[in-house]
């Protein structure tokens, strides 16, 4: 909330599906695009967030999240403004990799993983160093008064979320991963730690996975 008192609103959408999910592979900073059921999740899913009144779309370049943006850029006419520092979370030598390769090639990093300790040895960004980038591109984002929607991914938006409600990412892991194309709401707020989460892991009908 600005000095005006003019609540922002934050929509934090995750990307639509990628043969890498599908997989269970780590996708991290790899520029996979989205599978067909990907797609048709991002056309259903912008329908509804375009009902949200949104007056501006940041994104990660990375082109799973430029493909969903478009489709709600498509409604609504907003051009889409990329922010590398939206992208994925890192995870070095293991993008790629399914959990079977990495616990059988890095079996005592993987289980630091685990157990949500920043792995050594294998250049994976700290949660700490990736939710502060975020959480300040968010901040950023964000336009006093009006709905802006980030297009970004599932670790990093989890992290992001965590900076913005002032909980330390590298202790705190109260959030489930947000599903492909669901989003997360929060708003500002006059109270620390400046916002409020107002949903989490949201869809509408028209959100519903693709047959």
């Amino acid at each position: 909330m600005d000095g005006d008192g003019q609540v922002s609103e934050l929509i934090l959408w995750r990307h639509g599906q990628t043969d890498h999910n599908l997989g269970g592979r780590v996708q991290g900073r790899i520029d996979i695009a989205l599978n067909e059921r990907g797609r048709a999740q991002a056309r259903r899913a912008a329908q509804g967030i375009a009902s949200l009144g949104p007056v501006r779309i940041v994104c990660s370049p990375l082109k799973r999240a430029i493909s969903t943006a478009r489709e709600l850029a498509r409604l609504t006419g907003l051009e889409i403004q990329e922010d590398a520092a939206l992208v994925e979370r890192s995870f070095g030598a293991w993008e790629g990799l399914s959990r079977e390769e990495i616990e059988s090639g890095w079996p005592q990093q993987y289980r630091a993983w685990r157990r949500g300790d920043d792995p050594r040895g294998v250049d994976v960004e700290t949660r700490s160093a990736a939710a502060d980038r975020i959480g300040s591109a968010l901040r950023g984002a964000a336009v006093p008064g009006e709905t802006v929607v980030a297009v970004s991914h599932g670790a990093a938006l989890s992290l992001g979320v965590a900076d913005l409600l002032g909980l330390d990412p590298s202790t705190w892991f109260g959030l489930r991963g947000l599903d492909n194309c669901h989003w997360a709401h929060l708003r500002s707020s006059r109270r620390q730690p400046g916002w409020m989460l107002v949903g989490w892991n949201l869809a509408t009908g028209e959100c519903a996975d693709a047959p």
